[in-house]
């Protein structure tokens, strides 16, 4: 009766990675009670002959309080259950369990070495949260659950202790995780870091000086308006030279040889094929994108590669008022894992930024009546904070030299060509923004 109420209700969830497809099985793998009424699920899913594990947080009341009729996932006899991530009664276990090092049924909740952790505080979650689910305790601790669980050490665990363990500024300070074994391997079920209640998001900041300069007179240029974001974006720039060279230097590092830089410019064609096969209106583009290939192919030198963030853009910094601060270090939670902690060349992360200050400024244009004369002025925008963001880069210690600019120029326009694959299937209206990014600059 449970596994047939948790597929029909984890089927709705925005985290949820097989939406679209039918659910052939569902089993619970793992079932721990945490305390009286609240029990940790991992539950495993099967899809089209694969599978997939979740981790559910499941609460049980004979009554259930209006607050929380929209986490109800079914009701079996008198007993409701239902989604507790959203009990601020029953959350406080992470918060007890990670305070004292407890190890229950092979679940594992552990804090940073020295980190008092208080466990007054209430939870309460995050409504922005897609592929995963985050608590927020107060205005101390921001507690992030993964929902879909891969084997092995998440990634913004491991990078985010290791740059603590070095007093690495421009990160949130963790605190502690919880983990346990899948198939044989330590994985990480959550983090909790210090929780930044006073900062602003580095998406939000940028659209606000977006809305300035739109509303603003014509004639008066970028640098001139009262919400110019360009300071920032230089500021930005620094701190994320900084945050690579602390990766650099907490992680190992190697170079990528001639014949390797080759093969990785056939991957950005192998993508781009696919791309135009799926969206016609990337074809005119195709001559620009192969000549920046191309232009990866005549590289001799080698390229250096770190680990780095890997899914890097304005919505993944926050504005403290003293700094940037670097969050979500997990990579894209779509890929595999090994790929995620893999070393690639910095300059994927600067490509990242680079195109989500594209997106910035013109992503208020979409069905915008007056878009056609306000995208000069989005131009102007993006150009502006792009070229501060890299004067910035440069001045906190990163080296972009020719070669570097070929393959950034690479990089961004495979990310744009992901881009125009993502828009046209979920935001049709938004194509336009991608495609933007294939004019001549």
């Amino acid at each position: 009766m449970l596994d047939e109420l948790l597929a029909t209700w984890i089927d709705r969830q925005r985290w949820f990675g097989g939406k679209g497809r039918p659910i052939d099985a569902l089993s619970i793998d793992s079932d721990v009670e945490l305390a009286p009424g609240l029990r940790h699920l991992i539950v495993a899913v099967w899809q089209e002959g694969s599978r997939d594990r979740y981790q559910v947080l499941l609460g049980e009341r004979h009554s259930l309080p209006d607050r929380l009729a929209h986490a109800l996932i079914g009701t079996v006899g008198d007993v409701h259950l239902y989604d507790a991530v959203h009990d601020s009664e029953r959350t406080d276990w992470l918060l007890d369990g990670m305070a004292r090092g407890e190890d229950r049924s092979g679940l594992r909740m552990r804090h940073v070495p020295g980190a008092a952790i208080d466990t007054e505080p209430r939870s309460m979650v995050l409504s922005a949260e897609q592929s995963n689910t985050s608590l927020v305790y107060g205005d101390a601790y921001i507690c992030k659950l993964f929902r879909r669980l891969i084997p092995g050490v998440n990634p913004e665990l491991e990078i985010v202790n290791a740059l603590a363990a070095r007093n690495a500024p421009h990160i949130a300070q963790p605190y502690g995780w919880i983990e346990t074994d899948l198939d044989g391997t330590g994985t990480t079920l959550a983090f909790m870091q210090e929780y930044l209640s006073t900062a602003n998001d580095g998406w939000d900041l940028a659209l606000a000086s977006v809305r300035d300069l739109y509303a603003s007179l014509p004639e008066i240029p970028a640098s001139e308006v009262g919400g110019d974001f360009a300071a920032e974006s230089m500021r930005l720039g620094a701190a994320t030279a900084r945050v690579h060279r602390e990766l650099a230097a907490a992680f190992p590092t190697d170079v990528i040889e001639t014949h390797e830089v080759k093969r990785m410019a056939e991957g950005f064609r192998r993508r781009l094929g696919r791309a135009v096969a799926e969206v016609p209106a990337l074809r005119p583009h195709v001559p620009g994108i192969e000549h920046a290939c191309h232009q990866v192919e005549l590289l001799t030198n080698e390229v250096p590669v770190q680990r780095v963030h890997g899914d890097y853009h304005l919505g993944q910094v926050m504005r403290t008022t003293t700094d940037w601060v670097v969050l979500d270090f997990e990579g894209e939670p779509g890929q595999p894992l090994a790929e995620r902690r893999a070393l690639s060349s910095p300059l994927r992360d600067v490509a990242g930024m680079l195109r989500s200050f594209d997106y910035a400024a013109r992503h208020l244009l979409a069905g915008h009546s007056e878009a056609d004369d306000l995208e000069p002025r989005a131009q102007e925008w993006a150009d502006r904070n792009r070229a501060a963001f890299l004067d910035g880069y440069a001045e906190g210690g990163g080296v972009i030299n020719r070669g570097d600019a070929v393959l950034l120029r690479a990089f961004e326009l495979s990310k744009a060509v992901y881009e125009v694959v993502y828009e046209a299937r979920n935001r049709p209206t938004w194509l336009p923004i991608p495609l933007a990014a294939f004019r001549p600059r």
